[in-house]
């Protein structure tokens, strides 16, 4: 094959989607990260390999710059700036030790291996930071609330900062003639385009989001404008691009927040940018000289364990000073063991940093050294946080009303009636309405059904919701027959209301997008649930858009039941909710259950699946932490008024998604909670739920809250 066809821009680009497309998923199946499998990609395609990817190539480093821009936008954007306001004094203090301490350990490391001193702090800013590639663990744990998890959480923003900053140093120094003056300039100015970014981004965008309302795509312009506004006007003032692209992460976070812009922006990255700059990673691997450096393996192991000694003793201190117990320590030493994001950035910017002299800020050892660091850590890290994080607990809260679904919402938002005399007579609190989106006439009856059993339990109403798609004249015969089969459906819903003795609003509104008009619906009435139907999920637009029950998850103000029913809600006696956290959103899931099983006279079975440990010791730690569990679980279950049958099963297994749906066989109905998860380089990870949705064969409701 001819050398030019291969530098063809579109060949290059072709040659590395083919392996963004195949490699992660095979590196899955073998319970590797995928992102292993692209370093590893990037060998074989380069130049020790089949020689199909020049590193050089303008298109290769172009979307490699871009990779590495996003990466450091993403994990600004994934830091939890509400977490770490919580905590900010314990996280500021964490950051400063989890941060400290690897760089005195990588400096000492490099001054041993006779590099120069400006080496020597980069090596240790490299180990300073952090990548909470294990949050999704502790998400399905559901021990984010314990304090040490929101510390270490909130510690990112500490450590990643301040690794970046010391990056911008080095690199400059490394430039040649720097002095204290050019120094003073560099922090000056690096301190004033901080503040430009952090706060003049961040009000900019509220303002433009504000403006363009529901316009995702210039929504999502704006933001990628920012972020290579950022980046391109830190490159300005002398410092590196990366540090720009995350202020600008943290400047549109609270813009963002959950909303479906944000996850499109994440799903950009994490299909395309970021892997292509993984890949560029792997083609900067001199294989022979990777090989020497592991044939004389003693700095790639004083680095390692470097890292890993000084981490953990960052979080010995920090159980110290803030007197956690040992599972809090370990879990915390865990968390902020990977090194891949702000490390890998770095990394690559400090090599490919060359002086007036022709030497690279750091060298091909060192660079080689991390990507060994980054594999270890990438692994070691999740497993030891899977083993300890199981031990957390999360105090729920005993503020529970304990027989009303009204806790699940506690936002301060929530629209107060006109205060009148009548008001303050007849209720505490806005009327209870459940709204019902209904368009097929054959599931709408077990639709209507639940929707009802639940309001006449709270007292409330039900909305049956019927959303005609708007067109360009209002007196089109289309739509005037679509409104005319509305009415009808309204109809038969209010005939189905009155079976159950409650009161029905029905409801006709013209929109555009359907998700929409059900959220601006809900909306505008204050209603308190929404009650769905089970849409077609699997469809290609629903792949490339997100699905309707996805846009209503992230766009509804209260908490949405999507459901799948197989039978009449009346007809259900056993309800069957997994739980594996004793978290808010999960203890409305319960009350959920139970209020319907209250309803019908059922009875309700909450599982909870511990994993099987090996060893005596093992065994007994996991046993009493069970029992700790269900003693917890049981208080929550028999809070309150209702005269509900509920029991507690506890089931070892690693299989979690296995043991529920064998449980489940001999139940009517199973309720879950819907939780997204979602690493720090924006790669998306299985879900227990979508495994156990795909093979239950009974009655499904699964309930999220708002975003």
């Amino acid at each position: 094959m001819p050398v030019d066809f291969l530098n063809e821009p579109i060949i290059s680009f072709t040659i590395l989607l083919i392996a963004i497309f195949i490699v992660p998923p095979l590196f899955e199946r073998l319970k590797l990260p995928g992102l292993v499998g692209l370093l590893i990609a990037g060998v074989l395609l380069g130049q020790n390999g089949l020689n199909l990817l020049n590193p050089k190539s303008e298109t290769i480093k172009l979307l490699s710059d871009i990779g590495k821009v996003y990466l450091m936008f993403v994990a600004g954007l994934e830091i939890d700036i509400e977490q770490f306001r919580q905590t900010k004094n314990r996280s500021m203090g964490f950051g400063f030790l989890t941060f400290l301490m690897p760089l005195i350990a990588g400096v000492i490391t490099g001054r041993l291996f006779n590099f120069s001193w400006n080496s020597s702090f980069l090596i240790g800013s490299l180990l300073a930071s952090h990548t909470l590639l294990a949050y999704p663990i502790i998400s399905r744990l559901g021990v984010i609330g314990n304090e040490a998890v929101t510390v270490t959480i909130g510690a990112t923003i500490f450590t990643d900062t301040g690794a970046l900053l010391l990056l911008a140093i080095c690199v400059g120094i490394h430039g040649g003639d720097f002095t204290a003056f050019k120094l003073f300039t560099l922090l000056a100015g690096l301190a004033i385009y901080s503040v430009v970014i952090l706060f003049g981004f961040n009000k900019v965008g509220k303002e433009f989001f504000r403006r363009t309302g529901e316009e995702e795509s210039n929504q999502f312009l704006f933001i990628l404008l920012a972020l290579f506004l950022a980046s391109v006007g830190a490159q300005a003032i002398g410092i590196e691009k990366i540090v720009g692209a995350f202020l600008a992460g943290l400047a549109v976070n609270g813009v963002l927040g959950n909303s479906p812009v944000k996850e499109k922006v994440e799903f950009v990255g994490s299909v395309l940018f970021i892997p292509c700059f993984f890949v560029d990673m792997g083609l900067l691997i001199d294989i022979p000289a990777f090989i020497k450096t592991l044939s004389s393996i003693t700095l790639t192991v004083a680095i390692v364990v470097a890292l890993i000694s000084s981490k953990f003793v960052a979080a010995f201190l920090a159980k110290t000073f803030y007197r956690y117990n040992n599972s809090e320590m370990l879990t915390m030493w865990s968390l902020s063991l990977p090194q891949v994001a702000a490390t890998l950035a770095a990394t690559l910017v400090a090599y490919q940093s060359v002086n007036p002299a022709g030497e690279r800020l750091i060298n091909e050892g060192v660079l080689n050294s991390v990507i060994v660091l980054m594999l270890v850590t990438a692994i070691m890290g999740p497993i030891i946080t899977a083993k300890v994080a199981r031990s957390l607990q999360v105090v729920p809260s005993s503020e529970w009303k304990a027989d009303s679904l009204s806790v699940w919402w506690e936002s301060q938002e929530q629209i107060e009636p006109p205060e009148t005399a009548d008001n303050r007579l007849q209720q505490d609190y806005p009327p209870f309405i459940v709204v019902v989106p209904i368009y097929n006439p054959l599931t709408q009856r077990y639709l209507l059904e639940m929707a009802a059993l639940i309001a006449r339990h709270e007292s409330g109403q039900i909305m049956p919701l019927a959303i005609t798609k708007a067109h360009l004249n209002m007196d089109d015969p289309q739509l005037v027959t679509a409104l005319a089969q509305s009415q009808e459906r309204l109809r038969l819903a209010s005939e189905i209301s009155q079976e159950f003795n409650v009161q029905a609003s029905p409801t006709i509104r013209i929109d555009d997008n359907v998700a929409l008009g059900i959220s601006h619906a809900s909306r505008e009435h204050n209603a308190s649930l929404v009650v769905m139907g089970w849409g077609n999920t699997g469809n290609f637009r629903a792949r490339l858009f997100g699905s309707l029950i996805d846009q209503v998850f992230w766009s509804s103000h209260c908490p949405v039941a999507v459901t799948r029913l197989l039978k009449s809600p009346t007809e259900i006696r056993r309800i069957l909710v997994p739980v594996g956290d004793l978290m808010r959103v999960t203890i409305g899931t319960i009350r959920f259950a139970q209020i319907l099983a209250d309803a019908n006279q059922a009875e309700v079975v909450l599982l909870h699946v511990s994993n099987a440990y090996g060893g005596t010791r093992q065994s007994l730690m996991a046993n009493e932490q069970v029992t700790h569990f269900t003693s917890q679980l049981s208080a929550i279950a028999n809070q309150g008024k209702l005269q509900v049958n509920t029991n507690i099963l506890t089931i070892g297994g690693d299989d979690i998604a296995k043991v529920i749906i064998e449980q489940a066989q001999a139940f009517d109905l199973v309720v879950l909670r819907s939780v997204r998860y979602r690493t720090a380089g924006g790669l998306a990870v299985s879900e227990v739920t979508t495994q156990v949705i795909n093979n239950l064969k009974c009655s499904i409701v699964m309930l999220g809250e708002p975003q």
